[in-house]
């Protein structure tokens, strides 16, 4: 909240008629003794101090912050908090914990790391909900309701005042799947040590999993691509462009890092086709590539092996 005092001399003193406050959600509050000249100043700042992330857009959807604020009271404000900050009255019991708005770190994203999201991804992540976590899918709310929400949740943090998003990665055609293509991609997870928090056979469980915490220095678990069924998809969603771009953009809060600058990418595509196939349980052309390869495909974990959830 910032506090905005208007001073007008008047001969030898100083006469201080209205204070503005202006609201980390960009509203405007007056304590005035002339209201007449206070109107005439807020027409003024209207002008002067536009309504900054007061809006979201998404093809020709727009959203309005002040209808997304009561959705937010309505659905949002038990986990994620009044301030947006993940505080709310039922976070001590949600892990892993409430998104931080005000801190604008997100984890699913099409943008490179460090930066902000469109407000694609953000409706994306309303709509589509997180997966191993309690952030249910809104996709019942109406596309212009979730919109609102968007718009609302732009206004918590002060980044979006200096900050635009980021532009969204590209992402290749994805090749074809062959043997070749999930030997390079095994070598890469071994190369890149990825099994050092993902285990070697993709359960979560490696040597590093136990001591891994995120942004906020709470505890989090490695992916365990061993549990993965027919039905199951990664946190920021369930086909291969969306692995190829998790690699790419990274989760950012989290100790998954962005391989943008570090492999090429026919290389995160190989990758990609290698870890489907950790997914001993699930069906997919990749198995069915390495069954008839013969590459010898992990074991499914015991109910003894599983670590406990699927990771973060």
């Amino acid at each position: 909240m910032v506090l905005t005092s208007i001073t007008r001399k008047i001969g030898r003193r100083e006469w201080r008629p209205w204070l503005l406050i202006l609201t980390s959600n960009g509203g405007l509050l007056m304590n005035t003794s002339s209201k007449r000249l206070g109107l005439s100043l807020v027409l003024a700042l209207a002008v002067a101090f536009p309504s900054w992330a007061q809006e979201a857009h998404v093809g020709d959807l727009t959203g309005h912050a002040a209808n997304g604020k009561k959705l937010y009271r309505r659905y949002c404000v038990g986990c994620h908090g009044p301030l947006g900050d993940g505080n709310g009255d039922n976070a001590q019991w949600v892990d892993p914990r409430p998104r931080d708005f005000v801190a604008a770190t997100f984890k699913c994203r099409s943008t490179p790391t460090g930066t902000l999201p469109t407000d694609q991804d953000l409706f994306n992540s309303v709509s589509r909900g997180f997966t191993n976590s309690n952030m249910p899918h809104w996709d019942s709310l109406p596309a212009q309701n979730r919109m609102d929400l968007v718009a609302y949740i732009k206004t918590f943090s002060p980044r979006w005042q200096s900050e635009k998003p980021g532009d969204p990665i590209k992402i290749p055609p994805e090749p074809a799947v062959t043997a070749q293509s999930i030997t390079h991609g095994g070598e890469l997870f071994q190369k890149m040590e990825c099994w050092k928090c993902h285990g070697q056979q993709g359960r979560g469980d490696g040597p590093s999993a136990a001591t891994l915490t995120d942004s906020k220095d709470q505890p989090i678990r490695p992916y365990n691509f061993a549990d993965g069924k027919d039905d199951s998809r990664f946190k920021c969603g369930g086909t291969n462009d969306d692995l190829y771009r998790i690699f790419m953009t990274g989760v950012d809060g989290t100790p998954m890092p962005s391989f943008a600058d570090v492999i090429q990418p026919n290389d995160a595509w190989d990758l990609v086709h290698f870890l489907r196939t950790l997914q001993v349980r699930r069906h997919s052309k990749e198995n069915d590539v390495a069954k008839g390869a013969g590459i010898k495909a992990p074991a499914p974990p015991s109910d003894k092996e599983k670590p406990s959830g699927s990771g973060n």
